[in-house]
């Protein structure tokens, strides 16, 4: 419970209260003795009736949950009457315990009556009750479109980052250090008052407020005056047809269900647990590990000692073991949002999962829908495509590279080569290309067209799956544009280690490895000699190695940004928000990122109809309507302050935040200063890990998939009372650490 000793009444109102100017009995939750929360307004009842109710449970009958939960999930033992709403007498002796509200015609705001000399200032906190049923609710915390950040760092353990990475990673550690020390040294430090510790259970009583209202509106009947007269001849002629006609519907329902519906729901439970054990079957084979040792790279100090699948090194099994994952973890899925109708709608626990299973859902039928027009296009024009495609191939990857190659052994933009170095390599490249168009391009070539058409076969599974397979080609036709770019980093990395070295043996110094300084040394006549031979000798020669580098390095890093770019598209086409955008523009309470706090103003005002008891008894009394109007005005003006809270929506930097992360790890990547260096100094640079563009993807889905006896105990279970005890459990399970300390009282009053 709140202590409120600040001297002020707060109350929170719901906006939809405020249409109604009937005589009523407001009820809700009493949080302190002045700190009050209105649920809704009771008509055509008396205020000892209503507590009679709420003491034995009348206006809880017909509850279709346990309304112990309920109480639970506010933190509260029991509701009360608060007050009265538009009452037409004023109370002789003011209790702020008793709240006397009234209403006028066309305002929006409630009035409350406070009396001057009481000495308590008002505030109202006027908001929108969410509807549960169309999953609205309020929160501190921004909802969470994915499982969990970390994902690869646990799932995948075949990532190794390289020197660049790692550096940055203990740069950011170093930051975040140095972060929590200087949190230790603040001059202030405020400590969260019990009203801030309370909103959390605040808000949790907002997300409730309508469900319980619409609970006590619905056994009002059983508190107020019964109003029933007896039906006419018109009357009872229609109600036996809607009975006839509900009868005949009931039957037909009941025949389905009893002998139509088992069997076609066991059928589909077999057919979903066939798919499950084939997609077992496949995925088993692309985690199946080859008898490959990842390869480590020279620059890098760590080791590592794992093996690699075929989902590591294709984009096409990529893709395949991601959608394999998707459909396996389907029917988990549906079971886990199917189980939040077995309790309250104002336990917000599976919004998160419901926005994540109707994205993949949305995004798979996109995916669909784009893959068949897209296999329809190239199925009809497979010739046509493969003659384009392989055009391309011979241009860029052959024919093109042939020219480049030959240009750069003349006077490649009238630079002075030297021409000896320049023929051997160029011959050396042109000896590969030749190799490789003889082989692998001619074996490629003709067979173009039947591979177009098995693209575009494939299409019909999703556009993402030629793009993947696109992707794998595109890695497999340029193989020897990658070893052009090693060969000749891998040279130009030597031979500007070795200049630098002769560097400093001219000006007498050498390399201090084990201290990792430059110190002075002696050398005698013959090394100084031939160190600066050497160094003259290597220094006109790194011209022509460093035109070839250069060549190779920037068809290397057109290759990688294609290859990006194609990753990116795959990341769209599996993982992009669109459900999330749907919701933030068709209903943003859906998609919480916080509450806001909006004070309106602070108004003075009279009851209207106490003006006409002062203008009555004016007329009746002259001589005592001074003392009267008085004492009047003093008990009617009261100063209320009016705070809207509203609910912040999700923020599109927080609905498209993974993909921030995933820019922001190809920018440390590749457009780092550390790597600039890396690929101007002829140091390997390697291509950002595949886990990592696609731990993206795999962020929605749990780390470890469901076995085929859990999806088959997932499907199996029924809305019984079993099931809907376990349900419940769990839901308390996951609220536990905020329900208060009223549970086991509740469960025993209410359960």
């Amino acid at each position: 419970m709140v202590e409120n000793s600040d001297g002020m009444l707060r109350i929170f109102w719901p906006n939809s209260l405020t249409r109604t100017t009937a005589p009523g009995v407001i009820v809700g939750w009493k949080n302190s003795e002045l700190d009050f929360f209105v649920i809704t307004v009771l008509e055509d009842v008396e205020v000892r009736n209503v507590e009679s109710a709420l003491r034995i449970g009348t206006l809880f009958r017909n509850s279709p949950y346990p309304v112990a939960r309920i109480f639970q999930l506010c933190d509260r033992s029991a509701m009360h009457v608060l007050g009265t709403l538009n009452h037409p007498d004023l109370p002789e002796i003011y209790d702020p315990t008793r709240l006397c509200a009234f209403i006028m015609p066309g305002e929006k705001r409630p009035r409350i009556y406070c009396p001057a000399r009481a000495e308590i200032s008002v505030q109202v906190v006027l908001f929108d009750p969410p509807n549960p049923t169309q999953m609205q609710y309020m929160s501190l915390t921004p909802i969470s479109l994915a499982l969990g950040r970390d994902y690869y760092s646990e799932r995948a353990p075949l990532y190794f980052p390289d020197e660049v990475e790692v550096q940055a990673e203990r740069e950011h550690e170093r930051v975040t250090q140095l972060v929590n020390k200087l949190r230790y040294h603040t001059v202030v430090r405020h400590r969260s008052t019990k009203k801030e510790l309370a909103l959390n259970a605040i808000l949790r009583q907002i997300n409730c407020a309508q469900e319980v209202a619409d609970l006590l509106q619905k056994n009002t009947p059983l508190v107020g005056p019964r109003r029933k007269r007896s039906l006419s001849v018109s009357e009872r002629v229609v109600e036996s047809a809607q009975s006839l006609y509900a009868f005949a519907a009931w039957t037909v329902w009941t025949l389905f269900m009893t002998y139509a519906f088992p069997t076609l729901l066991s059928l589909f439970k077999i057919a979903i647990i066939g798919h499950r054990i084939l997609a077992e079957g496949i995925l088993q084979i692309l985690e199946w590990p080859l008898p490959l040792q990842r390869l480590q790279l020279p620059e890098s100090r760590r080791s590592f000692n794992g093996t690699v699948a075929l989902k590591d090194i294709s984009a096409c099994c990529q893709q395949v073991h991601l959608r394999l994952q998707q459909f396996s973890y389907y029917p988990t899925q549906y079971a886990l949002l199917r189980r939040r109708h077995a309790t309250w709608s104002s336990f917000p626990t599976s919004n998160s999962d419901y926005i994540r299973f109707y994205n993949s859902l949305w995004l798979v039928a996109n995916d669909v829908i784009i893959g068949i027009a897209l296999g329809s296009f190239l199925s009809d024009n497979a010739q046509t495509a493969s003659e384009f495609i392989g055009g391309i191939l011979d241009e860029y990857t052959i024919e093109g590279l042939r020219r480049m190659i030959r240009w750069l052994m003349s006077f490649p933009g009238g630079l002075k080569l030297n021409t000896e170095l320049a023929a051997f390599l160029g011959d050396l490249f042109l000896w590969v290309i030749e190799y490789w168009s003889s082989t692998t391009v001619m074996l490629v070539l003709p067979r173009l067209p039947t591979i177009v058409y098995f693209i575009g076969i494939s299409s019909f599974a999703g556009a993402s799956m030629p793009i993947a397979i696109f992707s794998d080609l595109l890695s497999l036709m340029t193989i020897h544009i990658y070893s052009f770019y090693v060969a000749s980093a891998r040279i130009f990395n030597w031979q500007l280690t070795i200049i630098i070295s002769l560097f400093h043996l001219f000006r007498g110094k050498k390399r201090n490895v084990l201290r990792n300084r430059i110190d002075n040394c002696d050398y005698d006549l013959d090394q100084l000699l031939l160190g600066t031979i050497l160094f003259t000798l290597l220094f006109f020669l790194l011209p022509t190695v460093v035109v070839f580098y250069l060549t190779f390095a920037s068809a290397r890093m057109a290759i990688i940004s294609l290859k990006a770019t194609l990753d990116t598209c795959l990341a769209c086409l599996n993982h992009f928000p669109l459900f999330a955008l749907m919701l933030r523009l068709k209903d943003s309470k859906r998609l919480p990122g916080g509450v806001h706090f909006e004070l309106l103003d602070a108004e003075q005002h009279r009851l209207q109809w106490q003006e006409e008891t002062e203008r009555d008894a004016s007329k009746e009394d002259d001589a005592d309507v001074d003392v009267d109007v008085d004492d009047q005005h003093e008990q009617s003006e009261s100063s209320v302050a009016y705070v809207r809270l509203s609910s912040t929506p999700l923020s599109l930097r927080h609905i498209f935040e993974q993909y921030f992360q995933l820019w922001a790890r190809i920018r440390q990547h590749y457009l780092s200063p550390k790597v600039v260096f890396r690929l101007l100094t002829g140091r390997f640079v390697p291509p950002l890990g595949r886990s990592e563009m696609y731990g993206l993807q795999y962020s929605v889905l749990p780390r470890e998939r469901a076995t085929i006896s859990e999806v088959w105990k997932s499907l199996s279970e029924t809305m019984t009372a079993g099931a809907v005890s376990g349900s419940s459990h769990a839901h308390s399970h996951l609220q536990e650490g905020s329900l208060g300390s009223h549970g086991r009282a509740i469960g025993k009053r209410w359960g």
